[in-house]
């Protein structure tokens, strides 16, 4: 990744599709870890995308999820910005619909340079529902193995938002063979102790699978929402939410789900 000259910040753009509806909070976060951040339409003209030094694709509905999620977009001229500069060795985030557009797009997890999917953000199991509930993910790899995660502890358990009818992680064994072999499974669901079981997936994602990441490691595809549980008046009741009652600076600094984005700052400074 090219390092940044002290005279430049770095520059991070939000995509937004027709449908997107989480890219304030996802500018806001990435803001709260010092990003210089920009909406950017999906029409804005393309050599202004390639531009970015990294790119996050948000939440929401793109091209109302037909056919499936993700679909559409995927076929999206500034999709195609996003490979090139995914390609170039610049951060690319995708939380939930943004995740869907990827994995719709091959960039993750990016076997034999895919141009298309190779395994699906599917419908919910059991019953093919849309879930909202409060969810942890674990980090499954080595932290070095992607961008994102070089500065988490192995291990580490981030709170999230799972938001989503089509978040169940589907593929043929040979591409979930793969996926394990090559470490692309870079995060689980977990409770909030990191372990992992059965009840903490909350939609059937085989082997419980909440993130991809890509072949060179640049590149997450995120199901769950870090910017959604990315404050401390954000989280669920708990040790840390309780322990900042009464202290307005202490409820409303950034924790949690902020590590994602601490993440991403991390890797372009």
């Amino acid at each position: 990744m090219t390092a940044k000259t002290a005279s430049r910040a770095a520059r991070v753009g939000v995509i937004i599709f027709p449908g997107t509806n989480s890219e304030d909070e996802t500018k806001r976060a990435c803001e709260a870890v010092g990003l210089e951040t920009d909406l950017v339409h999906w029409k804005t003209p393309l050599e202004a995308v390639r531009k970015y030094d990294a790119l996050v694709l948000p939440g929401g509905f793109a091209y109302e999820d037909r056919v499936r999620a993700g679909v559409i977009a995927a076929h999206d001229a500034v999709v195609e910005v996003v490979r090139e500069n995914a390609a170039l060795g610049k951060p690319v985030l995708g939380i939930c619909n943004g995740a869907q557009v990827l994995m719709e797009a091959g960039l993750v997890p990016g076997l034999d340079h895919a141009r298309g999917p190779q395994a699906g953000f599917a419908r919910n199991a059991p019953l093919g529902r849309y879930v909202s509930r409060h969810v942890y993910v674990k980090l499954n790899v080595p932290p070095t193995r992607c961008v994102f995660t070089t500065h988490l502890l192995q291990g580490a358990v981030i709170p999230a938002w799972a938001s989503h009818g089509e978040g169940r992680l589907a593929a043929s064994a040979h591409v979930l063979e793969r996926i394990v072999a090559g470490d692309h499974a870079a995060f689980v669901y977990s409770d909030a102790d990191g372990n992992v079981t059965a009840d903490a997936t909350p939609n059937g994602s085989a082997m419980g699978v909440a993130g991809l990441v890509n072949v060179e490691g640049n590149v997450l595809a995120l199901m769950p929402h870090p910017e959604r549980d990315a404050w401390t008046f954000m989280h669920v009741d708990g040790p840390g939410r309780e322990g900042a009652k009464g202290d307005t600076e202490a409820m409303l600094a950034p924790s949690g789900g902020i590590a994602l984005f601490a993440g991403l700052a991390a890797a372009l400074s």
